[in-house]
């Protein structure tokens, strides 16, 4: 061939590292590993045995290449004959388990190409995808005789996994969504964690649980150094709360539901940056049979023996429309004020209603608010609902 066709990947250099050999005083060398250890160049001034120096080095290998960082290459085509070509036409693919791109920066040939000089070209690819990738790099090109040349040279490479994410959902009686998302570091090299964010659905506004206040200030939970070691993993948090068009039918929710996705950014050496981007998160909606009740409002701590208010929340989660009965019956602890077997009058398919109920506690202790029964009388069906919440009774001497 006339031309000599060079790839070679573009990274940024890294910290020279070197080797510390030391003695006692008393050894047979003396002080002589000393001195030379601070005659070396590549050696920090005053910590001469710290195996980092100051110094950088050009990459030495390929290097590894992590999901959602840009592989960047420098590609070079020489005409290494004493004769003009024409017509040269440099094209650059890179080829995955699913597609094949184009990375080339121009599709126009070259029109001729003079002894001892070259056609160079950067190309810059996000890597979206792990296993085998093959940098396919094809040249064609027209000699003096008119005789058309082509030629072909591959590279392959692999594409690592550089996080591990797993997801945890926690459903809140109050139609909140708790995402707790782990993420581990699985390369060998620390990462800076610039970013993690939670990108919602349409259905909900989402609040970050990862700061904390500080006189006045928000820190994040990780203090000050948020970089993350090989293998470590790290716990981030948020609640996610249905949008206001969204929130009346959050009750009657079924099935599987979008949650949102994850957006991470990171640095790695001297800067690199990567991002990664989370499929959208599913999670499977809690199923509350046909009625569903919920406390709305409850106080936190009560006399003995006198009576507290608590506001409840009852929502049809079926298709049909219900004619409701509302029955209270006592526990060893709890007692409710009111007449009970009282009508609440028909409820249609996905609409609530609130109810305020009284009653008083007469021992002391966290108790458990149970006894409430609601009956269909179009089916002649009772569902019964114990356990709704506790409440801590202290004595009325008790302030």
């Amino acid at each position: 061939y006339f031309l000599i066709f060079a790839v070679m990947r573009l990274t940024k250099p890294t910290l020279f590292t070197n080797i510390p050999v030391t003695c006692e005083e008393r050894d047979l060398p003396g002080n002589l590993f000393n001195q030379l250890m601070k005659d070396d160049p590549s050696t920090v001034k005053g910590a001469e045995t710290l195996k980092l120096g100051e110094m950088l080095t050009l990459p030495q290998n390929f290097g590894n290449i992590f999901l959602g960082e840009t592989f960047s290459s420098y590609i070079s085509v020489h005409n290494d004959s004493n004769q003009v070509v024409k017509d040269i036409l440099v094209k650059a693919d890179l080829q995955t388990s699913s597609q094949r791109l184009n990375l080339s920066a121009s599709s126009a040939a070259v029109a001729e190409l003079k002894p001892d000089c070259c056609i160079d070209d950067v190309i810059h690819h996000e890597v979206k995808e792990i296993g085998t990738h093959i940098l396919v790099c094809a040249v064609s090109y027209t000699m003096q005789s008119g005789e058309k040349m082509y030629f072909r040279k591959f590279f392959k490479f692999q594409v690592l996994k550089p996080l591990d994410v797993k997801t945890k959902f926690y459903n809140a009686e109050t139609d909140e969504v708790f995402l707790e998302a782990q993420i581990q570091n699985i390369t060998t090299s620390p990462m800076f964690m610039e970013k993690v964010s939670l990108e919602p659905s349409m259905m909900y506004n989402v609040a970050e649980l990862n700061t904390v206040d500080i006189r006045g200030e928000s820190e994040s939970t990780f203090g000050t150094g948020t970089y993350l070691q090989p293998m470590d993993t790290r716990q981030y948090l948020y609640c996610l709360k249905p949008k206001q068009e969204f929130a009346e039918k959050a009750g009657v929710i079924k099935g599987v539901t979008v949650i949102g996705k994850l957006d991470i950014v990171w640095k790695t050496n001297l800067g690199e940056r990567g991002r990664l981007q989370t499929s959208q998160l599913q999670r499977m909606a809690p199923g509350y049979g046909d009625v569903r009740l919920s406390l709305e409002t409850i106080p936190d701590t009560v006399n003995l023996e006198e009576p507290f208010d608590i506001t409840c929340k009852i929502t049809n989660c079926s298709e049909r429309t219900m004619d409701l009965v509302l029955e209270m019956c006592n526990t060893n602890s709890i007692h409710w004020c009111g007449v009970s077997g009282r009508q609440l009058g028909k409820l249609h398919p996905s609409s609530s209603l609130h109810l305020a109920l009284t009653l008083l506690s007469s021992v002391q202790g966290l108790q458990s608010v149970s006894g409430l029964r609601l009956t269909d009388t179009f089916l002649k069906r009772t569902y019964e609902y114990d356990d709704i919440a506790q409440v801590c009774v202290v004595s009325s001497e008790v302030k």
